[in-house]
């Protein structure tokens, strides 16, 4: 099976069988905001009060997610995490990093976020996930390409409309754009029932955006190639 089109979840102490024989799988994660911490919570609550209240609609709960990926070389846990604990990005598989805020505060360390690719990692307050994982692909092509691609993420400031899609970066976005770019339907994947994940948007559209920039230079490439062909 290539891609699960209809995003199922495998729970939490589905087997191993519940993968491909091949063993590889991209399980989507939705972690409600402030999971684990009462300060994210009430922040995120209250931002989400004042959203609602402008699009004149109930608050919705909120999620931020992340991914674990398996192929037969091992399993990674792909995720946008800030703040970051400590140096030594290379023992979570650190590949991508970008400022918190501003470009300016994103000197200090603790206004940074970094992305990791984590051999045998871990997901903090995985057990507090709702209606996860889910299977979004058990074809194990996906998931490597999947996992090459993390390490060409943007970096955009995260908690800004940098890129001009009219919502924030945020963790989100980063797998909304692996997910995209790996080629999987994210018009299928949804957050559970009356939630909602900011930023989402923001990864679907800069991937849309990539993805129509490399088949235009692609294009572009192939015509001179022709022309230059057909003087020779």
């Amino acid at each position: 099976m290539a891609v699960v089109t209809q995003p199922k979840p495998t729970g939490a102490a589905a087997p191993p069988l519940a993968l491909a024989a091949s063993g590889a799988g991209i399980e989507l994660y939705w972690l409600p905001l402030g999971a684990g911490g009462w300060f994210v919570k009430l922040n995120g609550r209250l931002l989400e009060a004042a959203h609602a209240l402008l699009e004149h609609r109930q608050p919705l709960d909120l999620y931020h997610t992340a991914l674990v990926v398996r192929v037969p070389e091992g399993r990674f846990v792909v995720e946008n995490c800030w703040p970051i604990p400590d140096a030594d990005g290379p023992s979570r598989g650190v590949l991508v990093d970008g400022p918190v805020g501003s470009r300016r505060l994103g000197r200090w360390r603790v206004f940074r976020y970094e992305v990791r690719c984590w051999r045998n990692g871990i997901i903090a307050d995985a057990d507090e996930a709702v209606a996860s994982p889910q299977l979004l692909s058990d074809d194990p092509a996906v998931a490597r390409r999947l996992l090459a691609l993390v390490g060409s993420l943007p970096s955009p400031v995260w908690g800004r409309d940098e890129l001009g899609t009219g919502e924030m970066w945020n963790s989100n976005s980063v797998i909304a754009w692996l997910l995209a770019r790996s080629g999987l339907p994210t018009d299928v994947i949804r957050p559970p029932a009356g939630g909602r994940a900011p930023g989402w948007t923001a990864g679907l559209v800069t991937a849309h955006c990539q993805q129509q920039s490399n088949q235009q230079a692609e294009q572009a490439a192939g015509t001179v190639t022709a022309a230059a062909a057909a003087r020779s």
